[in-house]
């Protein structure tokens, strides 16, 4: 992939150079920085700024990932709470849902970026902004990273969040497998000068929609009948569209923003190749029904940060790398099925019409509703961990708990990113010194013998449990349970030896 550095270059080493500044490579490197890699942004944008409505919204499962690190109060009191999410317009209540978010919460991409890049800032992460990856090679030590507009740098691994056109994964060499499109649709944020006819409005084309945007600016998303496209829209042509549906152009003054979007579905056939990795829409492309794209590549984020932290920084080995494409594939998958499957239902002829009103009565039902909701929000993920407690795999709870420091709640025992045994029993049955330095012990208590779950409902409250950095939980069990220190090593790395006492460490242990 293009030529790389030449030896008069500098170079400059990280742990992890990142290619995307978007929501899954800014979220991604967040995770790298709290657990203390080297990690430095490549991005071609020259600001934060982003033009166009593009995602719309939080769900309920990145909300909690958020709330893990304690950040999501600065998403939730810039964006308004609605208590319904969709399933091809057909709506679904989450009110009763398990969570402290139990709703969605609608945040254009714009601001939910400005919030992130702010966190990024904090966190002192370097972001080379005007610049693109344009070469890379690996060898057994490490990435060497060409860079345009930048300097050459050498990394231990490279990540391609880098959009569904990754340049990274083409020249990875992975392969893209998917469905072209079939349906194209015209997206733009205008100004008109007469009140246009707010909501959806169905024909033999497909669904259209005008909503209100901010500052007084107007959102329309409208049904092509072409999907063969060789460019972005002109106004000409929205204007067209728009007397071509509604018989008028509401007097069309200008557009801010035109794009077009299809329903083309893709998956890339490995998340990783050597040291080369991918997440977000790098690795998977799919329609924007259910608002799921930006969601999947936030916790893709999630999911492999502390992964690649650990490989890193040494402390396991690389084969943990190979448990993010175990893990996240499938979910990207089941993404990929369901928007196939509301993209169907979107179309204009009576037959589906008819299978539309069949699913808004099965969606009327209690369990189907939780079924789908649940799949949609997130909450329904499970990592196959093996057999065991209902809980393995899941997400953890987001509980009341009662420790030595005082209440607390268990997504705030996870702001730091490092993994919590958490043991809800008697003080003192756990012994994780040999992991002390990966892993932190708290003991508490909580008011309840049963937690509910979504899908599943309530499950009885195990003894301990072993919660990863991104909230999953990797065993369930008693101090004496023999699979714990199995766990620990193969999630966290093998046990470090204890070293022995020398006359300076005794007298630092007595001077504190």
């Amino acid at each position: 992939m293009g030529a790389l550095h030449s030896p008069e270059r500098s170079v400059t080493e990280h742990g992890v150079v990142v290619a995307g500044g978007g929501p899954t490579g800014m979220m991604l490197a967040g995770e790298l920085a709290l657990a203390g890699v080297d990690v430095v942004i490549v991005e071609r944008r020259t600001s934060q700024e982003l033009d166009g409505s593009r995602a719309g919204g939080l769900l309920p499962r990145t909300i909690e990932v958020l709330d893990q690190r304690g950040i999501a109060e600065r998403f939730v009191s810039a964006g308004q709470v609605h208590k319904a999410h969709g399933f091809a317009l057909i709506p679904l209540d989450i009110s009763d849902f398990p969570t402290r978010h139990n709703y969605v919460l609608a945040l254009w991409q714009s601001h939910f970026e400005r919030i992130l890049a702010g966190w990024v800032d904090e966190l002192g992460i370097p972001t080379l902004r005007g610049c693109e990856v344009v070469g890379f090679a690996q060898d057994g030590t490490g990435v060497d990273v060409e860079v345009s507009g930048g300097p050459s740098l050498r990394a231990g691994y490279l990540v391609g969040c880098d959009g569904g056109r990754s340049r990274i994964r083409k020249a990875a060499g992975i392969d893209f497998p998917g469905l072209d499109p079939a349906t194209s649709w015209m997206i733009a944020q205008v100004e008109m000068d007469e009140e246009p006819e707010f909501g959806f409005r169905r024909d033999s084309a497909g669904t259209h929609a005008i909503g209100r945007r901010e500052a007084d600016e107007i959102g329309i998303v409208l049904t092509e009948r072409d999907v063969h496209h060789t460019g972005e829209p002109s106004l000409d042509e929205l204007r067209e569209a728009l007397v071509g549906v509604y018989g008028t152009d509401f007097g069309l003054r200008r557009a801010t923003w035109i794009s077009r979007f299809t329903d083309m579905t893709r998956q890339a056939a490995s998340y990783r190749s050597g040291r080369v990795l991918l997440a977000g829409d790098a690795a998977h492309v799919h329609p924007p029904h259910g608002g799921q794209g930006l969601q999947t590549g936030v916790q893709d984020a999630v999911n492999l940060g502390w992964k690649l932290a650990q490989v890193v920084k040494g402390a396991s080995p690389e084969s943990l790398l190979d448990t993010y494409h175990a893990e996240r594939h499938p979910v990207g998958a089941r993404v990929l099925r369901n928007t196939m499957a509301q993209v169907t239902l979107a179309n204009p002829d009576d037959r589906h019409q008819a299978l539309r009103d069949t699913m808004t009565e099965l969606l009327a039902m209690d369990e189907p509703r939780r079924h789908v909701a649940s799949m949609l929000t997130g909450l329904d993920i499970r990592y196959d961990l093996g057999d065991g407690h209902p809980l393995l795999g899941r997400r953890m709870p987001d509980l009341d708990v009662q420790t030595a420091g005082g209440p607390t709640r268990v997504f705030t025992l996870l702001h730091d990113a490092r993994p919590v045994l958490l043991s809800l029993g008697a003080p003192g049955g756990f012994d994780v010194s040999p992991w002390a330095d990966r892993v932190r012990l708290v003991d508490a208590s909580h008011d309840g013998a049963a937690w509910e779950l979504p899908v599943i409902g309530e499950v009885e409250a195990p003894p301990a449990v072993l919660i990863r950095p991104d909230g999953y939980v990797a065993w369930t069990g008693e101090p004496t349970d023999p699979a714990l220190p199995h766990a620990l090593e193969t999630w966290f790395g093998p046990a470090t030896p204890p070293r022995p006492a020398t006359r300076s460490s005794v007298a630092s242990a007595m001077r504190a």
